[in-house]
């Protein structure tokens, strides 16, 4: 089997130019010790079998420091919540990383504002958004400054809207078993009740019409959701599982971008 990759570093101002898009796929490998190292794997074949091996899950961190041309550049993360999102793991990379998000933690690395309100004109060599853009009004105004702030955008969205009654019924099922079980999985046990209350969010094709329209695709991939709901062993496993059986719909998916505009400029 061989392995051939290359990764050039760059930075802001002629990230465009200089990062040149392949069909990549990434995973992460575990090194001796336990600690993960970010691997990027483009094509891993023999000669006998031209087709590429299936690849490991991602977390979104993972996904993210993969797209990503080598350190130091300079990144904003969009909504990272509380918990400070991927901020962490992209510092610790090596990253110039800011987080934002109006509930964001305390600390350097922060800023407890929305995207409007976010003064810093960059240049950006990456924008982050991992689960936030499906909340986000007006949502082609937020596109337009992400598009104008980096010429790279990573999002790890949801369609929603695409939850069938097969996929529904699964993952209340599974959510019973968790907590017949004694588990308290973060998700809703009824998502007839969580459309209800959540009836404002962007559907999917309202995501990517708006993405589309600012980004030009550089990798697209639908991938297991709900697992993040559920916080059971095997819950991910199970979905993916399932999606790959055609029992369930995937409702997750993660979206690489370049910025059409940067590029013309």
């Amino acid at each position: 089997m061989t392995v051939a990759v290359t990764r050039t570093p760059t930075t802001a101002t002629n990230f465009s130019r200089n990062f040149t898009w392949t069909s990549l796929s990434w995973f992460a490998d575990t090194t001796p010790r336990g600690k993960p190292s970010h691997v990027v794997r483009a094509r891993l074949c023999s000669a006998a079998d031209p087709t590429p091996t299936p690849l490991a899950p991602l977390t979104f961190a993972d996904f993210v420091l993969a797209q990503l041309p080598l350190p130091p550049l300079r990144v904003l993360e969009v909504g990272c919540g509380n918990k400070g999102g991927v901020v962490p793991d992209l510092a610790d990379a090596g990253h110039d990383v800011l987080g934002i998000d109006p509930h964001a933690p305390e600390g350097p690395l922060y800023r407890r504002i929305a995207l409007e309100e976010l003064d810093d004109v960059g240049p950006f060599d990456a924008v982050v958004a991992g689960r936030v853009l499906h909340h986000v009004d007006p949502l082609a105004t937020a596109l337009d400054k992400l598009a104008a702030l980096a010429p790279l955008l990573v999002v790890d969205e949801f369609a929603w809207n695409h939850i069938d009654e097969p996929t529904a019924a699964w993952y209340e099922s599974r959510h019973r078993e968790l907590v017949a079980a004694g588990r308290d999985p973060t998700g809703p046990g009824s998502l007839a009740g969580w459309r209800l209350a959540h009836r404002d969010l962007h559907p999917y094709e309202r995501l990517r019409g708006e993405l589309d329209a600012r980004f030009t695709e550089r990798y697209f991939e639908w991938r297991p959701y709900f697992y993040g709901w559920l916080d059971g062993p095997g819950s991910e496993r199970m979905e993916e599982e399932l999606i790959t059986a055609g029992a369930i719909r995937p409702i997750g998916f993660r979206y690489v971008g370049m910025s059409r505009s940067q590029r013309e400029g």
